[in-house]
């Protein structure tokens, strides 16, 4: 890895190091930085547990468990500078003693957590909110549950164990953290090594192929199908437009899409009664990134008006909003169910992210400077 010098256009190489080297603890520094920075892991990930041992008859417990945006379990097992020989093995009993958790028994398990760690923020709601599901379409755990490893080195036993896992339709993942250091300032990489990102979109549809959905409702099965083929029309729409915010985006059964820069999300968003674009806060309990850039809510709305700025008080999120002129909406030729308007919907996607994203995001880049 290397630091840029912009001042000599030229690169410093930084100094791979240990974890033990660097006096940096397993659940003390890298569990608790991937508790707070679940997305290092590549993808929206809301943290439910942690050090969790409220399984029947046994005192072990796992490291984090999260939720991901399909409602599943996802079990992460983080390791510092050796993976050990025992931690595939750990991880598949976690598995299965999380397979049985209802979503009524997950909802409390969130509580418990919130109640310790966040001041007892409502479980149920952040969960809905997270998945972007109604209350009635609330089913968690429907799924196969997901094993996550994060390690500095992994043994060959480590290696093969889980390509055996994923030939035979267990997703795994394993994540590499490297610390690096120069001079005092010390940084972490963590990059996915299995399966290759390149690969992996390509391994989950030849597995999804093979399987078929079990113990799904018949309406939440023709929604998440209406949703995946709703977004890969925007996706084709932006790619005529030479407009590169979902390339790296695959189609998904949820209600908003987007794309990452820094700790904001711009997203385009399907709610209840209205279509949006947004740029989305996901950890902004303080509400230092929307209140930096509402100092700039005069020039913003001089380019760009009608911006709606939602703290979202008593919630970690905040949001900076944009919806659809209600004229518009009303004018829409069917229901976003009827696909009709589909054509209208995404060419007025299109059309106002491009230039949300071009007014907001240079305020953004440097509201980020400015906060770190």
């Amino acid at each position: 890895m290397y630091k840029i010098d912009k001042s000599t256009n030229n690169v410093v190489k930084l100094e791979e190091r240990l974890f033990k080297q660097l006096a940096i603890k397993e659940r003390e520094h890298l569990q608790e930085w991937i508790a707070k920075n679940p997305e290092m892991l590549g993808e929206d990930l809301l943290i439910i547990q942690k050090e969790f041992d409220g399984f029947n008859d046994t005192q072990e417990r796992l490291d984090l468990l999260a939720i991901d945006k399909d409602g599943g379990l996802v079990i992460i097992e983080n390791k510092l500078d050796d993976t050990g020989r025992n931690v595939v093995w750990q991880a598949l009993k976690y598995a299965s003693y999380c397979s049985t958790l209802t979503t009524s028994q997950i909802v409390k398990i969130y509580q418990q957590y919130l109640d310790r760690w966040h001041n007892g923020e409502n479980a149920k709601q952040n969960l809905l909110d997270f998945i972007e599901r109604s209350e009635e379409e609330l089913l968690l755990n429907r799924k196969d549950q997901r094993i996550i490893f994060v390690a500095n080195n992994y043994r060959k036993e480590v290696t093969s164990t889980v390509l055996w896992l994923l030939n035979h339709d267990i997703q795994v993942q394993c994540f590499r953290a490297t610390p690096y250091s120069m001079g005092d300032e010390v940084f972490l990489q963590v990059e996915q090594i299995i399966p290759l990102p390149e690969t992996k979109e390509f391994m989950i549809d030849a597995k999804e192929k093979e399987k078929e959905e079990q113990a799904k409702s018949k309406n939440l099965e023709e929604s998440e199908a209406r949703l995946i083929q709703f977004w890969s029309l925007l996706k084709n729409k932006l790619t005529e437009e030479r407009l590169d915010y979902l390339d790296r985006t695959s189609a998904q059964p949820f209600y908003s899409t987007g794309f990452w820069k820094g700790r904001g999300k711009f997203a385009f968003c399907i709610g209840k009664n209205n279509y949006r674009v947004e740029l989305y806060f996901q950890d902004d309990a303080d509400k230092k990134y929307i209140d930096s850039m509402f100092t700039f809510n005069e020039q913003l709305q001089a380019r760009f008006p009608g911006l709606e700025w939602e703290r979202l008080e008593g919630k970690k999120a905040s949001r900076i909003k944009y919806e659809m002129p209600l004229e518009k909406y009303k004018a829409l030729p069917g229901k976003f169910s009827e696909e009709r308007s589909w054509d209208e919907i995404t060419t007025w996607y299109t059309t106002t992210m491009k230039e949300f994203y071009k007014v907001l995001y240079p305020y953004w880049e440097k509201v980020q400077k400015q906060v770190y």
